[in-house]
């Protein structure tokens, strides 16, 4: 007789505090919401439905000191440059999150589309500009780093980087093929001009990443490291580029170099800088929904990479903290939780499809697995956790304040519209302990240290500092999620 009233006041709590995160997260929103965050970290000249009305026009001369036009594209975190080897990543995971997931997206897909032009619009003045070169970025991050200043105020020298047949950049070059293959596939129905251009660009560049090899890091030195290093080396991204534009075209040419590359490589970490994971799962596909045999092998690397996840499993190389979140490295780790999260989401999808089943030695491992964690990882970040924090900026009542991020934290021109310079920013806006102005909403941070804290500390980049990579990769399991609410 207990059991009823102690339910109706289970439902009374839950519905008096309906806009708290402790509920059922609202993964429509918070859908909304992730993509809305990429409108504040445009660069170049703003469209004329931006609804992040802080921001204004910048970057509108990128390129210039080359004497080519490359506004455009995206802020890669909480400074003013442009990065392109994360950002290529950034828009291959958007893009194949509306591959996967687009017909759960709903008014969504217009939104990811969006996302996803403002920055293939930019690749491909990067791609095709100068023959012989593969512009890879624009903003000298040495210089940019030591200046706290609005990306609309930027006054330090916009230095442009390329790689090219003597100074090569296979992984980079790889990442903006497998970015434009991916997103030929997303516009091929809607834009059938563009998605061929997209394509035609995508099979250039890979040829220029195959044919000249190395690694951008070793050509760009100081200005890509320690920023985005190329740890992982550039073969992993030769997989990946030949992976998708095997997908977009299905040529026996892509087919054959993918099976060249290999899959000898044993990941338990997926991210801007390691794509051997997401390859083994985007090639498994093949293997479990066309029952072709040939890829029978990634496949089983798809699976023994789950089996370095999952928190049961006896080859777990994963550690999770107390509050349930998995925890990879100290620094920004939700860029890997949510990377991972996206990977369990679309296996699961894959493994569903076929019934398709495994062991992790005496585990057995189904689609529902998968996506218990998935959705764990989710929830956590949607604030089901210790502190009851969410970490995505502007969901829920309890969310970052001050995060690591110049546009964010410093007043917007509308506001100040007195130029702030390198040094301005710092005092009174970076070192005052006042929340940031302006709510970049939808802006994932990098997440709670190992033991579930969090300090809300705007010089804590490791932690409360947002990037386009993170929220990229969380688009698709939300989106997931929002279908089977």
């Amino acid at each position: 007789m207990m059991k009823t009233p102690l339910l109706f006041m289970l439902l009374i709590t839950c519905f008096l505090v309906i806009d708290n995160v402790q509920c059922k997260p609202n993964y429509r929103e918070a859908l909304a919401k992730s993509l809305l965050f990429f409108q504040g970290q445009r660069s170049g000249k703003l469209p004329p439905d931006q609804q992040i009305k802080w921001r204004s026009n910048s970057g509108l001369s990128d390129g210039r000191l080359a004497n080519v036009d490359l506004s455009g594209g995206y802020y890669d975190a909480g400074d003013n440059v442009k990065f392109n080897f994360p950002m290529a990543f950034t828009t291959t995971m958007l893009s194949w999150s509306t591959i996967e997931y687009g017909k759960r997206m709903g008014p969504q897909m217009k939104e990811a589309r969006a996302a996803i032009r403002h920055a293939t619009d930019y690749f491909l003045k990067c791609a095709t500009a100068t023959p012989g070169r593969l512009y890879v970025g624009v903003g000298d991050p040495n210089v940019d780093h030591k200046c706290w200043e609005r990306p609309e105020d930027m006054d330090t020298a916009r230095t442009v980087y390329y790689v090219s047949s003597k100074n090569p950049g296979s992984d980079v070059a790889a990442e903006t093929a497998a970015a434009l293959a991916a997103a030929s596939i997303v516009f091929r129905k809607v834009d059938p001009t563009y998605s061929k251009l997209l394509l035609r660009t995508s099979q250039n560049v890979y040829q220029f990443a195959l044919q000249h090899q190395g690694s951008y890091s070793n050509s760009l030195g100081s200005a890509a490291c320690p920023f985005y290093c190329s740890y992982s080396g550039f073969k992993d991204e030769l997989l990946w580029g030949a992976a998708w534009l095997f997908r977009a075209t299905n040529a026996v040419y892509y087919y054959n170099l993918v099976k060249n590359l290999g899959a000898d490589d044993q990941p338990d970490i997926f991210s801007w800088d390691n794509k051997y994971a997401g390859a083994h799962v985007l090639l498994s596909r093949r293997a479990l929904l066309n029952g072709d045999k040939n890829f029978d092998n990634y496949r089983q690397e798809a699976d023994n990479f789950m089996c370095k996840i999952l928190p049961n499993s006896p080859s777990s190389t994963t550690q999770y903290t107390q509050g349930g979140l998995m925890f990879k490295l100290p620094a920004s780790n939700l860029q890997y939780v949510t990377a991972i999260t996206f990977l369990f989401t679309t296996y699961s999808k894959y493994m569903a499809a076929t019934k398709h089943t495994f062991n992790c030695g005496n585990i057995l491992v189904t689609p529902n697995t998968l996506r218990t964690v998935a959705k764990r990882q989710a929830n956590y970040i949607l604030g089901e956790n210790p502190l009851k924090m969410s970490y995505m900026v502007g969901y829920g009542p309890n969310f970052p304040r001050r995060i690591h991020h110049r546009g964010s934290s410093l007043p917007s021109l509308l506001s100040h519209p007195q130029t702030i310079g390198c040094d301005g920013g710092f005092n009174p806006f970076f070192h005052s302990m006042s929340p940031n102005p302006n709510i970049l909403v939808g802006a994932i941070v990098g997440g709670p240290n190992q033991n579930d804290g969090f300090p809300d500390d705007r010089s804590d980049y490791s932690h409360s500092e947002p990037a386009t990579y993170i929220n990229g990769a969380i688009v698709g399991p939300l989106a997931y999620f929002s279908g089977t609410n």
